[in-house]
């Protein structure tokens, strides 16, 4: 697997493609892959003819006390898991290639922000739209691939993309979860044995949610009761939002009459998880 950790190469590489015509497809991640992350590169394979993958981890999207310095990395098992899933190479610069000394730039989006992850992580994602932005510049890909599981993240970008007319096309693809239903992460290794059973209290309070919607409740006050009662039955679990938001505003909503995102962000321990479901009408 080619590793490339330089602006001008990836950029030389990605041009030396494209002059054959050949289409390019993005997965933009923090590394220490799992199967969702594989997902998306086995899709980028399946419809583009070269994929870069970038394994960056973002300090711009970290607040002041959150994980950078202990978030998982592991290179060489990165490249195994792209090789296989059908990467073409990796991107893989450092924090100075990335943000030079005197970096002063950031990209902001209002009101999409101001819910959900971004009210408990008022700094992320600015740090998640300038990272993103920068990696466009630079591997101009075709197509850009985005799991579900960060769904804020997914409708922030594609807004982004969409106001400043950025010329590449963003897929959404599905969340990929533990045979218990627990959402693939990064994170989850973080959790002890008895954290990750304790942890399946989200995905379970999710389709709580989820067949009360299907068999026609639509208040969502009554939703988000129900919601809270049945993770507040697991004693590790704290939790951090519950929200029921308009699909296209990312605000809140009193009643289903419209798509909606559920989206709920619960604390294992110590260990914040996200998981959600999108309701469309």
């Amino acid at each position: 697997m080619v590793v490339i950790d330089k602006i001008d190469a990836i950029r030389a590489q990605v041009n030396e493609w494209k002059k054959k015509g050949l289409s390019v497809g993005l997965v933009p991640t923090m590394g220490y892959l799992h199967h969702g992350h594989k997902s998306l590169i086995k899709r980028a394979a399946e419809e583009n003819d070269k994929v870069v993958v970038s394994i960056f981890v973002n300090p711009l999207q970290f607040g002041p006390k959150e994980d950078l310095a202990t978030y998982p990395r592991d290179l060489e098992r990165d490249k195994e898991i792209c090789a296989l899933a059908g990467a073409d190479l990796i991107f893989h610069p450092s924090t100075y290639v990335m943000y030079h000394k005197d970096f002063s730039t950031v990209v902001n989006i209002s009101g999409l922000t101001d819910n959900l992850c971004g009210k408990s992580r008022p700094t992320h994602f600015t740090g998640v739209c300038t990272v993103v932005n920068k990696l466009f510049n630079i591997v101009t890909p075709d197509r850009a691939y985005f799991g579900q599981k960060d769904a804020q993240q997914l409708f922030i970008i594609k807004r982004m993309v969409k106001d400043l007319n950025i010329n590449v096309e963003i897929v959404g693809c599905p969340i990929i979860r533990e045979e218990n239903g627990l959402a693939k992460s990064s994170r989850n290794t973080y959790l002890s044995e008895k954290e990750r059973q304790a942890a399946v209290i989200l995905n379970k309070a999710l389709k709580k949610g989820k067949d009360l919607i299907e068999k026609g409740i639509r208040n969502v006050d009554d939703l988000l009761s129900i919601i809270k009662e049945t993770i507040e039955c697991e004693p590790l679990a704290k939790i951090d939002y519950i929200n029921i938001v308009d699909i296209e505003s990312l605000q809140n909503v009193e009643v289903i009459d419209r798509s909606v995102l559920v989206g709920i962000a619960v604390y294992i321990n110590k260990t914040r998880l996200i998981d959600n479901f999108v309701y469309e009408v």
